[in-house]
């Protein structure tokens, strides 16, 4: 029989996996007891293994034997259940030993990575019970009905848009717009989710550095909605915007590193400061949310449906009359279309200044282009911030984004006085 070194690495594995999983039911107290299941950690250790040497066999054209194999631990499982639910109708080791079955039989197979990520969801989900059941019964039923709305939006809606494009300047994208929509939302629910987890005032830091991943002006626009329902976390909602922005700085080294490094070192003092910067007022802020309160009401619609069409709109608005500048200016510079694009996007930037710069070979103009698009970009999202924004986060945000262009533009100011 011939043992591949994924196969005979999956063995080990599955049996440690079904003992992990084993441990935790044994420790929660589902393995003894007047109300014991099926076993603890030797039973599931030896699940796993069976499992184990059924993928193996499975892999050696064996699949006869290791079906009997899975079956007859897949069916001493269900007679397991059968005679514990005439004391507890709860069914969770059972299931968690099927999945170790599974996984055992993945590893088996060699495919031993994804049954350890199977294996350690599974035991945090099964450690974590009681915070996971709090949590549902915590969460507020606008909350629940928004995670459902979210669910259909996703799944349902946007895989039957089409992808466009439709008209002239570029034409629009309705799948590409949904998207935007989708994003507005979900970092809408995010924020609400993380107030409902973390209390009010507590969540919006790791929110604004979650959602700057994605999109720092999303966060500006949805922060800035809620400063005027939540007037009490004003400073919270402004410092979550400054780290998004500071994430927006980090992605642009990251991006243009790995698509051109020349132009990643050419870029590095430039974002480098705002960076520092930001990282700084979410310190500041982090540490001042402590005693953060807040007698605000809670928001009633966590998906804000609304303002993320709104925002969707203004987006392809944008990318009408991006189109229209292309067009009649065509490619005269790039200082020019480094702003333009910053405006709406700043991954469409650097993806294209790092093309740019390795065709052409001015790395430090594209550089150069790429920084005015990050100040420009800041400065669409302070306008943002300050017609949107409400009472302390106009405030707030206005001095936080003060700072931010102040060392974006002295980092430029620096680099083309020394040069």
């Amino acid at each position: 029989m011939d043992i591949g070194i994924n196969s005979a690495a999956g063995l080990p594995i599955a049996a440690l996996s079904g003992a992990a999983i084993g441990m935790e039911r044994q420790r929660s107290g589902h393995a003894s007891g007047p109300a014991a299941h099926m076993g603890g950690l030797r039973t599931f250790a030896l699940l796993g293994s069976v499992a184990g040497i059924a993928g193996l066999l499975w892999v050696n054209q064996l699949g006869m034997v290791a079906g009997l194999l899975l079956g007859s631990a897949a069916a001493l499982v269900v007679i397991s259940y059968a005679v514990a639910s005439r004391r507890d109708i709860d069914a969770t080791t059972e299931v968690a030993a099927l999945i170790v079955i599974a996984a055992g039989f993945l590893a088996g197979l060699g495919g031993w990575m994804l049954a350890s990520a199977i294996v350690a969801v599974t035991t945090l989900l099964l450690a974590e019970k009681s915070r996971l059941h709090q949590l549902v019964e915590d969460m507020p039923d606008p909350g629940v009905k928004a995670g459902f709305r979210f669910a259909v939006m996703a799944l349902v809606v946007l895989p039957l848009l089409p992808k466009g494009p439709f008209g002239p300047l570029g034409g629009i994208r309705p799948r590409e717009l949904w998207i935007v929509v989708l994003l507005l939302s979900g970092l809408s629910f995010a924020g609400y989710m993380a107030r409902c987890l973390a209390g009010a005032g507590q969540g919006y830091l790791l929110t604004g550095i979650l959602g700057g991943v994605v999109s720092s002006t999303n966060v500006t626009l949805t922060f800035a909605r809620l400063s005027a329902v939540e007037s009490g976390n004003g400073i919270a909602l402004a410092v979550g915007v400054i780290a998004a922005c500071m994430v927006m700085y980090v992605r642009v080294g990251v991006v243009t590193t790995l698509l051109s490094p020349a132009l990643g070192v050419a870029l590095l003092p430039y974002w480098t400061g705002p960076a520092i910067c930001g990282a700084l007022i979410s310190v500041w802020g982090w540490r001042r949310q402590g005693v953060a309160e807040d007698s605000s009401p809670k928001p009633q619609n966590p998906l804000a449906v609304g303002a993320a069409l709104q925002m969707a709109v203004l987006f392809q608005t944008v990318l009408f009359a991006l189109t229209a500048v292309r067009d009649w200016f065509g490619n005269a510079g790039l200082l020019v279309s480094g702003a333009i694009l910053g405006l709406t996007d700043v991954d469409a930037l650097s993806i294209s200044m790092s093309k740019e710069a390795g065709q052409s070979g001015q790395t430090e103009t594209a550089a150069l282009a790429v920084a005015i698009g990050c100040v420009a970009n800041t400065v669409f999202k302070l306008a943002i911030a300050l017609v949107v924004g409400k009472l302390q986060f106009r405030k707030s945000v206005g001095t936080g984004f003060a700072i931010l262009l102040l060392a974006s533009l002295a980092s430029i100011g620096w680099i083309h006085f020394r040069s």
